[in-house]
């Protein structure tokens, strides 16, 4: 089942009353009786609300980033309308995405690799528009820190995006002095991590695969480029 299966009944549940603000839908999320509904439920709603004022963090929402969040958070046939109305609402302005991303982290506490899945994301929307600005890195650097990820976690991250100062050592959590044997370990654990088929096993949502394949390209296009540094030396 997708995150977003649950926004239809969520609106026509007392939501779509609501309507106002991000912030009262949020509330009524305290209102659901069940709650597996309401982990669901929030779960989706935290991704739209932080995706949307990802958009919104360098001053302007472009089509460019509306077009790469549907593109990587893969909106299911029927569930456009109320999707959109909560990005609609959301993308008005920054301010309270953190009472969202701690809300992620709550449900995400014991699951970093979502946690790292959902910033992966972030950061696929944030280089839409062809750079990654410095208030947009200021945002992803505090919702990173609120997920729990350290300077050097988050650096880990950001490599994995920012093609041009990404340091392949550091995305595949490896020190150049190692030899090509511990490194090739290293890069094979990650690539097993972090596969597309064992995630979908995890019961990762499926609007996480393409996030998930984005990962693994990343990972070994660090490969790769040791690979050539090493041989050039």
């Amino acid at each position: 089942m997708g995150i977003f299966s649950r926004i239809g009944a969520f609106m026509s549940g007392g939501a779509g009353r609501v309507g106002a603000a991000v912030s009262g839908i949020r509330a009524v999320l305290g209102q659901l009786a069940s709650s597996e509904v309401r982990r669901e439920a929030a779960f989706a709603i935290g991704v739209i609300a932080l995706s949307a004022k990802m958009a919104k963090a360098d001053g302007v929402v472009s089509r460019s980033e509306v077009d790469a969040f549907c593109r990587i958070f893969s909106i299911p046939p029927g569930e456009e309308r109320n999707v959109s109305r909560i990005y609609n609402l959301a993308k008005r302005d920054v301010a309270g995405f953190d009472a969202y991303a701690r809300d992620i982290g709550r449900l995400l506490a014991d699951d970093p690799v979502m946690l790292e899945a959902v910033l992966d994301g972030l950061f696929g929307i944030a280089r839409a528009d062809g750079a990654v600005h410095e208030r947009e890195l200021i945002y992803l650097a505090e919702v990173a820190r609120i997920f729990g990820f350290d300077d050097e976690g988050f650096a880990r991250i950001r490599a994995r995006h920012i093609i041009e100062d990404g340091d392949p050592y550091l995305i595949l959590e490896a020190d150049p002095g190692w030899d090509r044997e511990r490194l090739q370990r290293q890069y094979r654990r990650l690539v097993q991590e972090n596969h597309p088929d064992r995630m979908i096993a995890r019961g990762v949502p499926e609007e996480f695969v393409r996030i998930a394949n984005d990962r693994l390209a990343a990972i070994n296009a660090a490969w790769d480029r040791i690979e050539r540094i090493r041989a050039r030396a």
